[in-house]
């Protein structure tokens, strides 16, 4: 079964930072690629940035290219979110997602 369980969320004063981790397991990770979304308060769900775990290409939402950087330790299957230059609007829930399942979300919440 396929586990995906984020954690390191939190409040943070605007220009601070952040660090995300998506513990995954129930599928080999290098495998496949994952990927980290967000949903703020009355907004759809959107893409933040994904990695290919196999051979490490990245991509990232406009929003946060230049802020936020997406990492992955496939020794110990767990994909990471480095946010640095907080914004108040990067507040929302965290998910990470692969193969089409979610984890809980954590929530980011930065205050101006």
């Amino acid at each position: 079964e396929v586990q995906l369980v984020e954690s390191g969320g939190g409040l943070v004063q605007a220009g601070g930072s952040l660090r995300l981790s998506c513990a995954a397991s129930g599928f080999t990770f290098d495998d496949y690629g994952i990927g980290w979304f967000r949903q703020a308060p009355g907004k759809e769900r959107e893409g933040v940035s994904c990695i290919s775990s196999s051979d490490g290409r990245t991509y990232y939402a406009d929003s946060v290219k230049g802020r936020f950087t997406i990492t992955s330790d496939n020794a110990k299957n767990t994909l990471y979110l480095q946010m640095n230059s907080l914004k108040p609007e990067d507040t929302a829930v965290y998910y990470c997602n692969a193969l089409s399942k979610w984890g809980q979300g954590t929530q980011v919440t930065v205050s101006s």
